[in-house]
């Protein structure tokens, strides 16, 4: 059966390749980290890709399927202040950029509603 929006593989696959891009491309990353936190950008930036490619392991095995959605979703509110950083870093920039910086922020809910989508479907079985 191929994967559907809802498919917990689809969702693996997507916080695989988030994962992914945290490691090759860590640049564009770093810049979301707030600088409130303690430590490295670079580290945040890795630690986040490391999450997401657990994330990604544990939604995509049917047994950690629940627990691993419900903390997706959570890790997904988790990252709301980088993507309001974005906004604030770009407000004095490129109107491209500042929408681009807005229009990415309200995508996080329908990724948190997948989630936990995903584990209520996995709660069913």
């Amino acid at each position: 059966m191929p994967p559907t929006p809802s498919s917990p593989l689809l969702l693996a696959g997507l916080l695989a390749g988030a994962a992914v891009a945290h490691a090759a491309v860590p640049k564009p990353f770093d810049a979301m980290v707030p600088a409130s936190l303690p430590g490295t950008p670079r580290g945040w930036t890795y630690a986040s890709g490391a999450a997401e490619l657990v994330l990604a392991a544990g939604v995509a095995h049917p047994r950690s399927r629940r627990v691993a959605a419900l903390a997706t979703a959570a890790f997904f509110v988790g990252v709301l202040p980088a993507h309001v950083k974005m906004i604030v870093d770009a407000r004095h920039g490129s109107p491209v950029h500042l929408a681009a910086a807005v229009g990415r922020l309200p995508l996080q809910v329908p990724l948190v509603l997948w989630a936990r989508k995903v584990s209520r479907s996995a709660a069913s079985r």
